[in-house]
């Protein structure tokens, strides 16, 4: 019970006044006597919040950075109307507008949407719903809370996707469905055409040219149906902050557009996040998208080194073909002379391997900076750090290891761009 509402409060204030008339400890008890009397009946009057019943619909999945509503049911069996407040919680990071007036009928239903803004990825769990119904004379008031399960998805945002469109236009002429060649090592013939200025002479089919009244051209299309896995590394590497998100959400995007670009080159792709254990996998698919998207977003960073041993024995184990196999993860000389250069060998032995990295931007500008004594410090220790990429860098090279190092949202095109140059090659 809760005294409540502007009744409530000339009710007390009136009290004040009578006890300050009168202050005789019979006036006193006389006006306290009638003040109860009346919250008792308020409260008695007012509707039942025990009886209510809840029911839920609306989103349950939503991109991070996107509005998503949820309707709350809530039914009034009891013979009194429920008037007064009722707050749907969430957890802060669901960024819900979550208090509502209720005024729900003897006997009927109401909806109440509350709209949400969530502020990360994961699950977000609704965490109770009460209500408050108040009295006629607003002097008393009931109160309860209620669980009503509800849970919102919130995905990965997916920023890259702009750069979709464009990368399909080039995987199209890859295809051959545009008037460009392309041809290397690991490439099928597609179809025939009429020859057009620029095309490679050597692609001229002579016995058909012969049966046509034009010369004739081979095209070729790169393989498809082709493995392509993409191993995120979630150990204490991928916590580092880059500007206002950790270095896992920016290679999230980067592994987003890839694995959307390969789908639509016919190409098999599966995912697996790991650290010191398996944190999610998806099993190499051609139409895998959604289920993707789902995996990836309840995956946080773990503060742990990342057992490089055991990520690369998954990878092994789960897949037999050869494949192109994109390592999400640092470039700090340290974690790999540990963790990745002493099993590199037995990766790139069968696979294709491409390391993608997400680089600092403010690193390079610590490096440019020369306004004061300590501006050159930070300058120096600047250029150490980017002189060890380098050099991790180089040595992945003569493994024989593509990389791909670029800030955070440089680095989905990039990586894009070196999946289609592996493409055009025939290297995949």
């Amino acid at each position: 019970m809760a005294v409540t509402g502007r009744l409530g409060l000339l009710a007390l204030l009136g009290a004040l006044a009578v006890g300050l008339l009168f202050p005789t400890g019979t006036g006193v008890a006389a006006v306290a006597a009638v003040l109860l009397m009346l919250v008792a009946f308020d409260l008695a009057l007012a509707g039942s919040v025990r009886a209510l019943r809840f029911s839920r619909s609306g989103s349950t999945s939503v991109r991070l950075g996107e509005p998503a509503e949820v309707a709350l049911i809530v039914t009034n069996p009891g013979r009194r109307i429920v008037r007064g407040q009722l707050r749907d919680a969430w957890p802060p990071s669901a960024g819900a507008e979550d208090r509502h007036a209720a005024a729900i009928p003897a006997g009927e239903r109401r909806a109440f949407t509350t709209r949400l803004l969530p502020t990360r990825r994961g699950d977000r769990i609704a965490a109770r719903v009460t209500v408050r119904a108040v009295g006629p004379l607003g002097l008393a008031a009931r109160q309860g809370s209620h669980e009503v399960p509800w849970t919102v998805r919130v995905l990965p945002p997916f920023h890259s996707r702009k750069h979709l469109p464009s990368r399909l236009a080039r995987l199209q002429q890859l295809d051959g469905r545009n008037a460009v060649l392309i041809r290397g090592q690991g490439t099928e013939f597609d179809s025939l055409r009429e020859y057009v200025i620029g095309d490679d002479v050597r692609s001229i089919d002579w016995r058909a040219s012969a049966r046509a009244s034009d010369v004739m051209v081979r095209t070729w299309r790169p393989e498809r149906d082709r493995h392509v896995v993409l191993v995120l590394d979630t150990g204490r590497v991928s916590a580092g902050r880059v500007g206002d998100a950790p270095r896992l959400d920016a290679a999230m995007d980067a592994a987003l557009l890839l694995a959307a670009l390969a789908s639509r080159a016919g190409d098999r792709v599966g995912l697996i996040a790991y650290d010191q254990q398996l944190r999610a996998s998806v099993p190499s698919s051609s139409t895998l998208l959604p289920s993707l998207v789902n995996a990836l977003a309840p995956i946080e960073p773990s503060l742990v080194e990342t057992d490089a041993r055991g990520m690369v024995a998954e990878v092994l184990r789960r897949t037999r073909r050869r494949a192109l196999v994109v390592l999400l993860t640092g470039l700090e000389p340290a974690v790999l002379e540990e963790g990745l250069f002493p099993v590199l060998g037995s990766l790139t032995a069968r696979h294709e391997v491409l390391v993608a990295s997400v680089a600092d931007p403010r690193v390079a500008e610590m490096a440019a900076s020369r306004g004061s004594a300590e501006a050159v410090y930070d300058a120096a220790a600047a250029e150490r750090a980017l002189a060890d990429r380098t050099s991790a860098v180089a040595r992945l090279t003569r493994r024989g290891v593509g990389v791909v190092d670029a800030v955070p949202e440089e680095l989905p095109p990039a990586l894009a761009d070196r999946y289609l140059a592996l493409k055009a090659a025939g290297r995949l």
